[in-house]
């Protein structure tokens, strides 16, 4: 995720990064220069149409359309930016209940601090990794009972919460936990497997592909239909003003995209690598004591 400051508009108007949707835009914006100055050309200088009336009317079509890919545009970039912050209220969550599980283990059963310091950072850790579905062993710390090199661990979130619960049942088994610790420790364990599962929906239904292929084709079509519209009155203004255009509508698209997955490694995504580095820091401060 990039950190910047809101009010410095003026450096961020000039600033470019690698997640800007300029640079990966460029190709297509220089091909649709291409394609407009020759539409312009073929319109204005070998056709010659610029008494045809009926032609000089297109423009009015495209404002009409230009209405709908609005409000579609609308729905969609506000429908992703739903999921990027849903996505980040479930990790605010994940914080305050990894947070809350390490105050009162600390208040219950403190000889138990190593243990749970090193597993309740490796569920963040671990849900990181798989909503990335990718497995960096490395992040990982080792502790009783736990493996880092386990090829059945499929879903490793949850094997880790399995683990967390079984080791906080032996614990009652043994004298250490009173029965009722366990309905004052089951509400912030339950918490991570609700954690896991609504990352995961909102990681494995993106927008339905009807809508999404709608609105690409039909962005499409109406790009490549402004040359006809505009060359009578901008002539070969036409050119950076359908450019424009474009990289306006894709952006916003491209941007919607990106954000409708927040778990990922791309530049607006989520800093849950930060996050998840947080909760190893404040549980270990936490329980240490």
């Amino acid at each position: 995720m990039i950190r910047y400051k809101p009010k410095d508009w003026f450096l961020i108007i000039f600033k470019f990064h690698k997640a800007d949707t300029f640079r990966k835009l460029l190709p297509l914006i220089l091909a649709l220069c291409v394609y407009s100055w020759f539409i312009t050309w073929l319109e204005a200088e070998l056709w010659k149409l610029s008494d045809t009336s009926h032609v000089k009317n297109l423009s009015l079509i495209h404002t009409s359309l230009g209405m709908v890919i609005s409000l579609l545009l609308v729905f969609r970039t506000n429908t992703a930016y739903e999921r990027w912050w849903e996505g980040r209220k479930v990790w605010g969550g994940l914080v305050n209940s990894s947070r809350n599980l390490a105050l009162k283990l600390r208040a219950l059963v403190p000889e138990e601090a190593a243990y749970y310091s090193v597993m309740i950072p490796n569920f963040a850790f671990a849900l990181k990794n798989h909503l990335r579905r990718v497995h960096l062993e490395e992040e990982l710390e080792p502790a009783a009972g736990f493996s880092l090199a386990d090829p059945g661990a499929v879903h490793l979130p949850n094997k880790i919460v399995s683990q967390l619960m079984q080791y906080t049942l032996t614990l009652e088994r043994t004298g250490k936990l009173k029965p009722e610790h366990l309905l004052f420790l089951q509400q912030e364990l339950s918490n991570f497997s609700e954690a896991t599962g609504a990352c995961e929906r909102i990681r494995n239904t993106p927008i339905p592909y009807s809508y999404s292929v709608f609105l690409k084709k039909f962005m499409f079509l109406y790009v490549m239909t402004l040359p006809f519209g505009f060359v009578f009155s901008l002539g070969y203004y036409t050119i950076p003003v359908v450019a424009i255009i474009f990289y306006v509508l894709a952006s916003l698209e491209l941007i919607a995209e990106e954000i409708e997955d927040p778990f990922g490694a791309d530049a607006n995504d989520l800093p849950t690598d930060a996050i998840a580095a947080g909760i190893r820091l404040s549980v270990k401060e936490i329980l240490r004591g």
